[in-house]
């Protein structure tokens, strides 16, 4: 080898990352004890930054384009090496590059249940997974903060530190985002928004912007989905309407059980149909075409149904719950005025409710 070659091999004069990666993210130069020249040449390629380091500290970052490394474009490392009047000497730093592209199809998933509490159905487990996107903004912060010394930094070390992160932000995404619970799986489009918006409140600090952030799926154990679909179900039910239909089935197995009292049975059940269509043809004003119009003071109870308070409902709905066998004796009420809950047949309003239900066997 030759002085000249000697000589070149000592300096590093050319400095550049070409990426042929897919998930890198940061990458060191690698200079092996060499000294950088003066007038050195830096190219910094669209979608990379470069990040100087001298001992240890963040020096001069520098965006896509070439560049010829002098004083007058390094005002940081100049200062940090006192070079008040320019350089001519080689120098020693840390070049980092690092990728600002976009890195797609990142997987997220809750390792363990997410715990929630709703009103009506208490703490609940819920499991979620999906996607996301992202970019590295500031690179000095990203260094500072995630990537560290590291000298050859990709995706799959950065998503395990993000993963834990966007699980915690996403908890608390959903639980100040006020959707009810039934109604997660309908609202997947609502749920990434919230996230997304929780996501970059706070990965800012790190350097980083989720670019993209998907909920793909919320699941709940099968308990719990049965016991929404019953809520769901007895709320979107007609109350009139099941009432008439139990009390129509109760009428044809009185009819079948004639040896078992079905007589008795079938004519009580008959008064509690009669007591329900006079309700209706009251309340629709054919029972008595010279009523006054003004509807008298209506009592409206709370009742607990299946655990989960439900109303509130009036007499005549009170007596169709009963007809359903959703309202007995022992159920919780509650209405204005009440200081505590107290069991229905020890409201005087709702004794002759009951007065046509058979006591229980037994």
């Amino acid at each position: 080898m030759g002085l000249f070659d000697k000589l070149r091999n000592e300096f590093i004069d050319i400095i550049e990352w070409v990426d042929n990666s897919n998930d890198t993210i940061v990458w060191k130069f690698p200079r092996y004890q060499n000294e950088i020249k003066m007038g050195a040449k830096l190219t910094v390629r669209e979608s990379q930054i470069a990040v100087f380091m001298n001992e240890g500290k963040i020096a001069d970052v520098f965006q896509p384009g070439m560049y010829t490394l002098e004083t007058q474009n390094m005002p940081i490392m100049s200062t940090l090496r006192g070079w008040k009047y320019g350089f001519n000497s080689p120098f020693k730093a840390d070049v980092f590059f690092i990728s600002t592209r976009q890195f797609i199809d990142q997987k997220w998933g809750t390792k363990n249940p997410i715990t929630l509490s709703d009103s009506r159905f208490g703490f609940i487990e819920l499991r979620a997974f999906g996607s996301f996107a992202f970019r590295v903004t500031d690179g000095g912060k990203f260094i500072k903060e995630i990537a560290g010394t590291d000298s050859d930094f990709t995706t799959e070390e950065v998503t395990e530190q993000l993963k834990s992160m966007i699980v915690t932000k996403f908890t608390d995404a959903v639980g100040e985002g006020n959707i009810p619970v039934e109604k997660f799986a309908a609202n997947i489009e609502e749920l990434s928004k919230l996230g997304h918006e929780k996501l970059n409140s706070d990965f800012t600090e790190y350097g980083l912007t989720i670019t993209k952030f998907l909920v793909e799926n919320v699941s709940m154990p099968e308990e719990l989905k049965k016991e929404i679909f019953n809520y769901s179900r007895l709320n979107a039910l007609d109350m009139n309407k099941l009432a008439q239909f139990n009390t129509a089935n109760a009428i044809k197995d009185a009819a079948n059980n004639q040896g078992l009292g079905g007589a008795g049975i079938g004519m009580g059940v008959g008064m509690g149909m009669g007591n329900m269509m006079t309700n209706m043809f009251n309340q629709t004003g054919m029972g008595n075409q010279n009523a006054n119009n003004t509807p008298p003071p209506v009592s409206q109870f709370h009742v607990v149904v299946n655990g989960a308070q439900a109303g509130p409902f009036n007499l005549q709905q009170l007596q169709q719950m009963v007809t359903a066998g959703q309202l007995i004796r022992t159920s919780q009420v509650w209405k204005a005025g009440m200081a505590n809950w107290a069991s229905a047949e020890s409201q005087p309003e709702l004794a002759s409710l009951f007065m046509n239900v058979p006591p229980p066997v037994g």
